[in-house]
């Protein structure tokens, strides 16, 4: 099959691998109808801290059709169109029974073989996909592969995000970083009540989007939202304050703008090795600091009958559609933000 695979910093080839396998009797081959790629695989893409073998299949994010199954797979069968979470899970382990499926014991990220173990990604013309009956979602005739495809992360990150932000109606929210998952943040926050949402980023297109969806865009180029927020709220701050990047510099301006007593909602990849600000900062201003991958798998069913209402247009985020052939120059794209890009989906 032809796939994106990694190898090295900023090289991304469009080459054969080789044709997935069942392994496993819970296992099913996936032909992908369509993949994506996501902010967290640019940290790969710049060799950001990990040890991935050279030739992996890239990316975690994709939708597509069962053309094998298992001997044990019982929800699905041939010709179901599904959509998948960046991780797999077992349903069965203590943190699948929380609903914390990112971190299942048995789980593996698609996109991740290091040292030979572990497990390829979407970004090819096929994908095995272990734990199916607990990891895959079967995708309602009324919901569109675009949606599936942003079901199975972003959406459901940035809706982890503005849930852990403890949202309500008469709350002041910050977004720091306007790419897809922060865009789709907003959303989530505006399901959940808020209504004075700041968006903060550079790039004039995404702040575009996010007026259109609801938020007060800030571009920190030329404003200062620190500013701008603490006028806005008799100098207290925001309320909470969603960190999307994964910076350290965006870290930072998250604890300028939250008030004191106020959350963080952390859910920007980091690699960076210590928090941007210090525990005495956290302790003079009684902030609730939350972090973490979001359980996608969770979301994706909790998710599913907003999807289905077609009460946002999620897929607004969508700004360039390549073939997979096309995939490498997609990733610089992405990664420029050239061509007013915002996120970027991969077609057969």
């Amino acid at each position: 099959m032809k796939a994106l695979t990694f190898h090295g910093k900023q090289t991304i080839k469009y080459e054969n691998a080789l044709d997935p396998q069942i392994e496993h009797p819970t296992d099913v081959i996936v032909k992908v109808l369509l993949s994506a790629i996501c902010g967290s695989d640019l940290h790969v893409y710049h060799e950001r801290e990990t040890g991935l073998d050279y030739g992996t299949v890239m990316g975690h994010e994709f939708v597509g059709e069962i053309v094998e199954t298992g001997s044990e797979v019982k929800s699905f069968q041939i010709g179901d169109i599904v959509a998948c979470p960046f991780s797999t899970n077992c349903g069965e382990c203590f943190y699948c029974r929380i609903g914390l499926t990112a971190r299942c014991t048995k789980g593996q990220l698609f996109g991740w073989v290091e040292n030979g173990l572990g497990l390829h990604g979407g970004q090819a013309e096929y994908v095995r996909v272990p734990l199916a009956d607990s990891s895959l979602l079967r995708l309602p005739e009324n919901i569109s592969l675009d949606e599936g495809l942003l079901l199975g992360d972003i959406f459901s990150t940035g809706y982890f995000c503005a849930e852990m932000a403890e949202i309500n109606l008469n709350g002041t929210y910050a977004i720091v970083g306007c790419g897809p998952v922060g865009l789709l943040a907003i959303l989530g926050a505006k399901e959940l009540g808020a209504v004075k949402i700041y968006a903060i980023d550079a790039v004039t297109e995404r702040l575009e989007i996010t007026e259109k969806f609801g938020a007060i865009p800030i571009n920190y180029q030329h404003e200062n939202p620190v500013e701008l927020i603490r006028e806005a709220t008799e100098e207290r701050g925001a309320d909470a304050v969603l960190e999307v990047v994964g910076s350290q510099s965006a870290g930072r301006l998250a604890f300028d703008l939250v008030r004191p007593g106020g959350i963080i909602s952390t859910v920007g990849v980091h690699t960076e090795k210590y928090v941007a600000f210090s525990p005495v900062e956290a302790y003079n201003k009684n902030i609730t600091y939350k972090i973490g991958r979001c359980p996608a798998r969770y979301y994706m069913e909790k998710l599913l009958p907003i999807v289905q209402s077609k009460k946002y247009d999620l897929t607004a985020i969508i700004s360039h559609r390549l073939p997979l052939a096309e995939g490498v120059r997609g990733y610089e794209i992405f990664d420029k933000k050239l061509e007013n890009c915002v996120k970027v989906v991969l077609e057969p």
